[in-house]
């Protein structure tokens, strides 16, 4: 169990990247939603150590470290892939594990061989071991940064935006990836795509200017809208007025109409139907502070 208490950062520039922001998150996927500048990758970095918040406090709770004060024995236990990271260009996936390994800690040779392998072979990468990373594509730098957070069998995993850029293929296989490793370790899913959140995690928390806006299961949040979900088909110009009388929580083009999603307890008119709930529902009903807004 990770558990986040009362965690705040502001930076120099006046801006506050978190504010208050207490989480409780057990073994697992665990989904953390936010559009862009939302404070996710400031609170990836704090977790991963790699900067310090102003107040509050982070424990892992089992292995009885708070990750503020006992920051060497956490990146012992941590795997982290970035949003961005860079790789040298020139060298062999094989050889940059390799030496990823002995940064670890990882001494003995046998071992970090088999470590490397394994590794390897469980990211799809083992046919590709002697290639130059800079031949890579983004897919397989990802999968690639995958194999070096999971060196020395970490207990806490953080992945930032891991899946921006990737194509679909790509996407279900890191996907898939991600939820293998998720069955007996706390991984964390900072992302702004829903769809990566719906279809892994257990637990979800919504996040925007800073403040945590909602969490919990996801299928218990989506519950929580049905009946309350409204869709029709219209011009451009009646959507946009909209707004002004109902909760629009998306729009979508399709066949050159707006297909607008409201949320409502009763029927808006206007031709509207009701729809299943999503998680994307709640999202939006989460960062337009109607939740539960009915």
């Amino acid at each position: 169990m990770l558990t986040i208490s009362n965690l705040s950062k502001m930076y120099p520039n006046g801006v506050r990247a978190l504010q208050d922001v207490s989480l409780e998150i057990p073994k697992g996927m665990f989904g953390l939603l936010g559009p862009n500048g939302a404070g996710k990758s400031t609170l990836m970095r704090t977790l991963a150590t790699l900067q310090e918040s102003d107040t509050g406090s982070i424990h892992l709770t089992e292995e009885q470290l708070d990750v503020s004060r006992d920051k060497n024995e956490v990146r012992k236990i941590l795997g982290y892939l970035p949003q961005e990271f860079g790789l040298y260009p020139r060298i062999s996936a094989e050889a940059l594990l390799d030496h990823f390994a002995v940064l670890k800690g990882i001494t003995d040779s046998a071992h970090r061989k088999q470590a490397v392998e394994g590794l390897l072979r469980r990211t799809n990468l083992w046919e590709v071991r002697t290639q130059k990373l800079g031949t890579y594509s983004g897919g397989m730098r990802q999968r690639f940064g995958i194999a070096q957070a999971l060196l020395g069998d970490p207990k806490l995993i953080i992945v930032d935006e891991p899946t921006a850029g990737l194509d679909p293929e790509e996407r279900r296989r890191f996907l898939n990836l991600l939820s293998e490793i998720g069955e007996n370790v706390v991984v964390i899913l900072s992302t702004h795509i829903v769809d990566d959140v719906s279809e892994l995690c257990t637990r979800v928390a919504i996040i925007d200017h800073g403040r945590v806006l909602l969490t919990g299961d996801p299928r218990d949040l989506i519950s929580q809208l049905e009946g309350k979900i409204w869709s029709s088909a219209m011009d451009k110009g009646e959507a946009e007025k909209l707004a002004n009388t109902m909760t629009v929580l998306s729009t979508r083009q399709v066949a050159g109409q707006k297909v607008v999603r409201v949320l409502g307890s009763e029927a808006p008119g206007h031709g509207f139907e009701p729809v299943p709930p999503d998680l994307e529902d709640v999202y939006f009903a989460a960062l337009k502070n109607a939740w539960p807004g009915v």
